[in-house]
């Protein structure tokens, strides 16, 4: 049964028309694969213009909701947004709030603190040796002095990615999504002047081997130690560039510039 458009005002008409589009797909009147009405179906349904129409298309399109297929039995169907595609959307999302100051450096820190408490003790009973290994050969990364700092926050990244991924929790990896790949580094951006390699190293070192003895007391524990360093790290940063900025001399000079 064909599904059954409103007429739209003018004004904005193609966020209307994408709105009431991406509706019927997150309804289920409009099914994954289902082939669209074309341009021209559509511009007398919604009572608007062809390149209206198509600057509707466009906005679904970027949400992953449509794709397009040419040839005779080409048109432009219905598609739903896998996993992946929702967390590039949501990092995309986060990096503009992070930008617009929308977030604290202390939200960051209690947040990515409380996510990853909850990864470490679900990963000391839930991870496989193919996780520990995968961790093992990070931290083995991370030992080479050679290094850059942008390879070393880099590195560290991809650490806590892979302790999300060991939950085995599909609903955790997603949520870390946001916090491993736009707020970790943002906190890494800052602090990286005044911490020291081998005190993540050494945080790292012991999540994993408590991960190892399943001992979820002690990965929570090491991980704490980490999220508490950094917040002092980030309280040093933060004297440093009030000081720089009042001309005071500065208490604790940057180590040394990102490379």
């Amino acid at each position: 049964m064909p599904v059954e458009f409103k007429a739209v005002r003018t004004e904005s008409a193609a966020s209307q028309i994408a709105g009431q589009i991406r509706d019927s797909i997150m309804s289920g009147k409009l099914k994954v694969d289902q082939r669209l009405p074309t341009e021209e179906e559509l511009a007398q349904q919604f009572n608007v213009s062809r390149p209206t129409v198509r600057e509707a298309l466009k906005i679904l399109g970027a949400q992953n909701l449509i794709r397009s297929r040419r040839g005779p039995s080409g048109g432009t169907f219905v598609r739903l947004p896998d996993s992946a595609d929702v967390r590039e959307q949501l990092s995309s999302i986060t990096s503009v709030l992070v930008s617009m100051g929308e977030f604290s450096m202390q939200d960051i820190l209690e947040a990515r603190s409380e996510l990853e408490q909850i990864c470490c003790r679900i990963a000391t009973t839930k991870r496989s040796e193919l996780d520990l290994k995968a961790m093992a050969a990070e931290l083995a990364r991370q030992r080479n002095d050679t290094m850059t700092d942008i390879e070393f926050c880099a590195s560290d990244v991809r650490f806590h990615t892979l302790l999300a991924q060991a939950t085995q929790n599909s609903v955790l990896k997603f949520l870390m999504a946001a916090v491993s790949e736009i707020l970790q580094p943002v906190l890494n951006m800052v602090v990286y002047r005044f911490r020291e390699r081998q005190f993540i190293i050494a945080h790292h070192e012991n999540i994993l081997a408590a991960l190892k003895a399943r001992d979820a007391d002690a990965a929570v524990a090491a991980l704490a130690e980490q999220m508490a360093y950094l917040a002092s790290k980030y309280q040093q940063a933060q004297e440093w560039r009030e000081a720089k900025d009042s001309k005071a001399p500065p208490s604790s000079p940057p180590r040394k510039r990102l490379k």
